[in-house]
Protein backbone atom coordinates (compact mmCIF):
# COMPACT_ATOMS: atom_id res chain seq x y z
CA UNK A 1 0.00 0.00 0.00
CA UNK A 2 1.50 3.63 -0.96
CA UNK A 3 1.59 6.03 1.65
CA UNK A 4 -1.69 7.75 0.05
CA UNK A 5 -3.74 4.97 0.88
CA UNK A 6 -2.52 4.28 4.00
CA UNK A 7 -3.78 7.92 4.89
CA UNK A 8 -7.36 7.49 3.40
CA UNK A 9 -7.37 4.34 5.18
CA UNK A 10 -7.01 5.54 8.48
CA UNK A 11 -8.84 8.36 7.68
CA UNK A 12 -12.10 5.95 7.41
CA UNK A 13 -11.40 4.27 10.22
CA UNK A 14 -11.20 6.86 12.55
CA UNK A 15 -14.06 7.53 11.05
CA UNK A 16 -15.96 4.44 11.83
CA UNK A 17 -16.01 3.95 7.76
CA UNK A 18 -15.35 0.39 6.54
CA UNK A 19 -15.14 0.11 2.66
CA UNK A 20 -14.72 -3.25 0.75
CA UNK A 21 -11.69 -1.56 -1.14
CA UNK A 22 -10.17 -0.68 2.69
CA UNK A 23 -10.74 -4.64 3.53
CA UNK A 24 -9.00 -5.75 0.75
CA UNK A 25 -5.96 -3.23 1.29
CA UNK A 26 -6.50 -4.21 5.03
CA UNK A 27 -6.04 -7.76 4.54
CA UNK A 28 -2.87 -6.75 2.62
CA UNK A 29 -1.46 -5.13 5.81
CA UNK A 30 -1.75 -8.10 7.67
CA UNK A 31 0.45 -10.70 6.26
CA UNK A 32 2.22 -13.88 8.69
CA UNK A 33 4.78 -13.10 10.85
CA UNK A 34 6.59 -14.87 13.50
CA UNK A 35 4.24 -17.04 16.07
CA UNK A 36 4.28 -14.72 19.19
CA UNK A 37 3.69 -16.18 22.91
CA UNK A 38 0.96 -15.35 24.85
CA UNK A 39 1.12 -13.62 28.23
CA UNK A 40 -1.05 -13.54 31.75
CA UNK A 41 0.49 -10.54 33.77
CA UNK A 42 -0.36 -10.18 37.66
CA UNK A 43 -0.06 -6.41 37.20
CA UNK A 44 -0.71 -5.66 41.18
CA UNK A 45 -0.16 -1.91 42.29
CA UNK A 46 0.29 0.95 39.32
CA UNK A 47 3.50 1.56 41.09
CA UNK A 48 4.78 -1.38 39.69
CA UNK A 49 5.17 0.68 36.54
CA UNK A 50 7.58 2.72 38.15
CA UNK A 51 9.42 1.11 41.09
CA UNK A 52 12.32 -0.85 40.71
CA UNK A 53 11.15 -3.50 42.64
CA UNK A 54 11.21 -7.50 41.07
CA UNK A 55 8.35 -7.36 39.22
CA UNK A 56 9.16 -4.67 37.28
CA UNK A 57 12.61 -6.29 36.96
CA UNK A 58 10.74 -9.29 35.58
CA UNK A 59 8.69 -7.02 33.21
CA UNK A 60 12.35 -5.72 31.87
CA UNK A 61 13.57 -8.68 31.40
CA UNK A 62 10.61 -10.03 29.42
CA UNK A 63 10.83 -7.17 27.25
CA UNK A 64 14.81 -7.75 26.25
CA UNK A 65 13.92 -11.12 25.52
CA UNK A 66 10.65 -11.28 23.56
CA UNK A 67 10.44 -11.43 20.01
CA UNK A 68 9.63 -8.09 18.97
CA UNK A 69 5.80 -7.83 18.20
CA UNK A 70 4.12 -6.26 15.19
CA UNK A 71 1.27 -5.14 18.07
CA UNK A 72 0.28 -5.66 21.05
CA UNK A 73 -3.26 -6.55 22.37
CA UNK A 74 -3.79 -6.18 25.97
CA UNK A 75 -7.40 -7.20 27.98
CA UNK A 76 -7.12 -5.46 30.50
CA UNK A 77 -9.22 -5.99 34.53
CA UNK A 78 -9.82 -2.05 34.21
CA UNK A 79 -11.82 -2.02 31.13
CA UNK A 80 -15.42 -3.78 31.79
CA UNK A 81 -18.21 -2.88 29.13
CA UNK A 82 -21.82 -3.81 27.95
CA UNK A 83 -20.77 -5.86 25.34
CA UNK A 84 -17.48 -6.25 23.65
CA UNK A 85 -15.01 -3.43 22.50
CA UNK A 86 -12.46 -3.03 20.79
CA UNK A 87 -10.40 0.41 20.91
CA UNK A 88 -9.89 1.67 16.87
CA UNK A 89 -8.21 5.17 17.47
CA UNK A 90 -4.95 5.71 15.94
CA UNK A 91 -3.43 7.63 18.99
CA UNK A 92 -5.02 6.25 21.99
CA UNK A 93 -4.65 8.52 25.24
CA UNK A 94 -3.34 7.19 28.50
CA UNK A 95 -5.52 6.98 31.45
CA UNK A 96 -4.64 7.48 34.91
CA UNK A 97 -7.41 5.08 36.61
CA UNK A 98 -5.87 5.55 40.09
CA UNK A 99 -6.09 8.10 42.90
CA UNK A 100 -3.66 8.94 45.93
CA UNK A 101 -0.49 7.84 44.26
CA UNK A 102 2.78 9.76 44.05
CA UNK A 103 3.05 12.72 41.88
CA UNK A 104 5.98 10.73 39.71
CA UNK A 105 3.03 8.06 38.84
CA UNK A 106 0.78 10.73 36.85
CA UNK A 107 3.98 12.18 35.33
CA UNK A 108 4.26 8.65 33.29
CA UNK A 109 4.19 8.69 29.57
CA UNK A 110 3.27 5.89 27.08
CA UNK A 111 2.72 7.56 24.16
CA UNK A 112 1.76 4.40 22.06
CA UNK A 113 0.46 4.11 18.57
CA UNK A 114 -2.67 2.65 18.03
CA UNK A 115 -3.46 0.00 15.41
CA UNK A 116 -6.90 0.34 13.93
CA UNK A 117 -6.33 -1.74 10.95
CA UNK A 118 -5.85 -4.73 13.91
CA UNK A 119 -8.60 -3.43 15.90
CA UNK A 120 -10.87 -4.12 12.53
CA UNK A 121 -10.01 -7.78 12.38
CA UNK A 122 -9.58 -8.61 16.17
CA UNK A 123 -13.46 -7.45 15.51
CA UNK A 124 -14.13 -9.71 13.18
CA UNK A 125 -12.44 -12.87 14.72
CA UNK A 126 -15.02 -12.66 17.60
CA UNK A 127 -17.90 -14.58 16.11
CA UNK A 128 -20.39 -14.72 19.10
CA UNK A 129 -21.02 -11.28 19.15
CA UNK A 130 -20.80 -7.81 17.68
CA UNK A 131 -17.59 -6.17 18.43
CA UNK A 132 -17.82 -2.69 18.84
CA UNK A 133 -15.07 0.25 17.94
CA UNK A 134 -14.29 2.02 20.61
CA UNK A 135 -12.34 5.96 20.07
CA UNK A 136 -12.64 7.00 23.67
CA UNK A 137 -11.02 4.57 26.14
CA UNK A 138 -7.34 4.22 25.72
CA UNK A 139 -4.59 2.94 27.54
CA UNK A 140 -5.54 2.16 30.99
CA UNK A 141 -2.83 1.08 33.63
CA UNK A 142 -3.73 -2.33 32.86
CA UNK A 143 -2.04 -1.80 30.08
CA UNK A 144 0.81 0.95 30.05
CA UNK A 145 2.09 0.03 33.50
CA UNK A 146 3.39 -2.96 32.42
CA UNK A 147 4.55 -1.84 28.82
CA UNK A 148 6.51 1.06 30.16
CA UNK A 149 9.31 -1.61 31.87
CA UNK A 150 8.83 -3.86 29.13
CA UNK A 151 8.78 -1.69 26.14
CA UNK A 152 9.88 1.86 27.00
CA UNK A 153 10.01 3.23 23.49
CA UNK A 154 6.56 3.00 23.33
CA UNK A 155 6.90 2.57 19.80
CA UNK A 156 5.02 -0.81 19.18
CA UNK A 157 1.26 -0.06 18.30
CA UNK A 158 -1.09 -1.17 21.36
CA UNK A 159 -4.63 -1.58 21.51
CA UNK A 160 -7.56 -3.24 23.67
CA UNK A 161 -10.46 -5.14 24.44
CA UNK A 162 -12.59 -4.90 26.58
CA UNK A 163 -14.33 -7.27 29.11
CA UNK A 164 -17.72 -7.97 28.94
CA UNK A 165 -19.34 -7.43 32.49
CA UNK A 166 -22.76 -9.70 31.16
CA UNK A 167 -20.67 -12.18 29.52
CA UNK A 168 -20.37 -15.89 31.47
CA UNK A 169 -16.73 -16.67 32.44
CA UNK A 170 -16.87 -19.67 29.59
CA UNK A 171 -17.56 -16.82 27.54
CA UNK A 172 -14.68 -15.18 27.79
CA UNK A 173 -12.42 -18.57 27.37
CA UNK A 174 -14.52 -18.87 24.30
CA UNK A 175 -13.25 -15.17 23.33
CA UNK A 176 -9.65 -15.98 23.75
CA UNK A 177 -9.67 -19.19 21.34
CA UNK A 178 -10.96 -17.28 18.62
CA UNK A 179 -8.21 -14.56 18.95
CA UNK A 180 -5.73 -17.35 18.72
CA UNK A 181 -5.13 -16.11 14.63
CA UNK A 182 -3.48 -12.75 15.87
CA UNK A 183 -0.65 -15.29 17.44
CA UNK A 184 0.27 -15.86 13.93
CA UNK A 185 0.23 -11.99 12.44
CA UNK A 186 2.79 -10.95 15.15
CA UNK A 187 0.42 -9.37 17.59
CA UNK A 188 1.16 -10.15 21.44
CA UNK A 189 -1.83 -10.77 23.60
CA UNK A 190 -1.83 -10.08 27.20
CA UNK A 191 -4.11 -10.71 29.80
CA UNK A 192 -3.38 -7.83 32.41
CA UNK A 193 -5.27 -8.77 35.93
CA UNK A 194 -4.38 -10.85 39.39
CA UNK A 195 -5.47 -14.66 39.97
CA UNK A 196 -6.12 -13.56 43.29
CA UNK A 197 -7.18 -9.88 43.93
CA UNK A 198 -9.11 -8.93 46.83
CA UNK A 199 -8.57 -5.27 48.05
CA UNK A 200 -10.53 -5.53 50.31
CA UNK A 201 -8.42 -7.68 52.50
CA UNK A 202 -5.57 -6.34 51.65
CA UNK A 203 -2.38 -5.59 54.14
CA UNK A 204 0.88 -3.47 53.74
CA UNK A 205 3.35 -6.46 54.27
CA UNK A 206 4.92 -9.23 51.98
CA UNK A 207 3.03 -11.83 54.34
CA UNK A 208 0.19 -13.78 52.32
CA UNK A 209 -3.23 -15.44 53.43
CA UNK A 210 -3.58 -19.38 53.01
CA UNK A 211 -6.36 -18.85 50.86
CA UNK A 212 -4.70 -16.91 48.86
CA UNK A 213 -2.18 -19.03 48.31
CA UNK A 214 -4.61 -22.26 48.05
CA UNK A 215 -6.21 -20.50 45.56
CA UNK A 216 -3.38 -19.26 43.69
CA UNK A 217 -1.81 -22.46 44.26
CA UNK A 218 -4.94 -24.70 42.72
CA UNK A 219 -5.48 -21.67 39.58
CA UNK A 220 -1.08 -23.69 39.04
CA UNK A 221 -2.39 -26.97 39.35
CA UNK A 222 -5.20 -26.72 36.99
CA UNK A 223 -2.89 -24.73 34.24
CA UNK A 224 -0.01 -27.09 34.46
CA UNK A 225 -2.51 -29.97 34.17
CA UNK A 226 -4.20 -28.34 31.43
CA UNK A 227 -8.08 -28.77 33.01
CA UNK A 228 -9.37 -25.48 31.96
CA UNK A 229 -12.94 -26.45 32.88
CA UNK A 230 -11.92 -25.83 37.34
CA UNK A 231 -10.60 -22.39 36.36
CA UNK A 232 -13.99 -21.55 34.20
CA UNK A 233 -15.88 -22.50 36.90
CA UNK A 234 -13.88 -20.94 39.57
CA UNK A 235 -16.66 -20.05 41.75
CA UNK A 236 -17.34 -23.91 42.80
CA UNK A 237 -13.86 -24.10 44.45
CA UNK A 238 -16.07 -22.36 47.36
CA UNK A 239 -14.73 -19.73 50.02
CA UNK A 240 -11.43 -19.70 48.51
CA UNK A 241 -12.63 -18.88 45.88
CA UNK A 242 -14.74 -16.03 47.09
CA UNK A 243 -12.03 -14.35 48.72
CA UNK A 244 -9.97 -14.80 45.98
CA UNK A 245 -12.03 -13.30 43.73
CA UNK A 246 -14.90 -11.73 44.94
CA UNK A 247 -15.24 -9.63 41.89
CA UNK A 248 -14.45 -11.10 38.78
CA UNK A 249 -12.53 -8.21 36.82
CA UNK A 250 -9.10 -9.00 37.43
CA UNK A 251 -9.15 -12.62 36.92
CA UNK A 252 -11.13 -12.80 33.18
CA UNK A 253 -7.94 -11.85 31.54
CA UNK A 254 -6.22 -15.02 32.49
CA UNK A 255 -9.54 -16.67 30.80
CA UNK A 256 -8.81 -15.06 27.68
CA UNK A 257 -4.38 -16.44 27.69
CA UNK A 258 -5.56 -19.87 28.79
CA UNK A 259 -8.20 -19.62 25.27
CA UNK A 260 -5.11 -19.07 23.32
CA UNK A 261 -3.04 -22.00 24.66
CA UNK A 262 -2.48 -24.69 21.69
CA UNK A 263 -1.96 -28.03 23.14
CA UNK A 264 1.86 -29.07 24.00
CA UNK A 265 2.32 -25.93 24.10
CA UNK A 266 5.26 -24.88 26.37
CA UNK A 267 4.29 -23.11 29.75
CA UNK A 268 6.72 -20.59 31.76
CA UNK A 269 5.68 -19.24 34.94
CA UNK A 270 7.18 -15.90 36.85
CA UNK A 271 6.18 -13.70 39.44
CA UNK A 272 4.97 -16.27 41.48
CA UNK A 273 4.07 -14.33 44.57
CA UNK A 274 1.43 -13.53 46.23
CA UNK A 275 1.82 -10.07 48.15
CA UNK A 276 0.02 -7.18 50.10
CA UNK A 277 -1.75 -10.47 52.04
CA UNK A 278 -4.43 -11.04 48.81
CA UNK A 279 -3.03 -9.75 45.41
CA UNK A 280 -1.28 -12.94 43.20
CA UNK A 281 1.49 -11.51 41.33
CA UNK A 282 1.33 -15.01 39.84
CA UNK A 283 2.16 -14.99 35.71
CA UNK A 284 2.85 -17.11 32.63
CA UNK A 285 4.13 -17.43 29.56
CA UNK A 286 2.35 -19.99 26.92
CA UNK A 287 4.53 -20.35 23.75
Amino acid sequence: MNRRGFIQQSALAGLGVITASTMIDLNAEIEPAQRMPALFIGHGSPMNAIEQNVFHQEWQRLGRELPHPKAILCISAHWMTPGTRVTAMDIPKIIYDFYGFPEALYDAKYPAPGAPQLAEQTAGLVKGNAVTRDFDWGLDHGTWSVLLPMFPKANIPVYQLSLDMNAPPARHYEIGKELSALRNQGVLVIGSGNMVHNLGRMQWTDAAYDWAREFDERCRMHIEAGDVQPLIDYHKMGSIASLAVPTAEHYLPLLYILGLREKSESLCWFNEQVTMGSISMRSLMLG
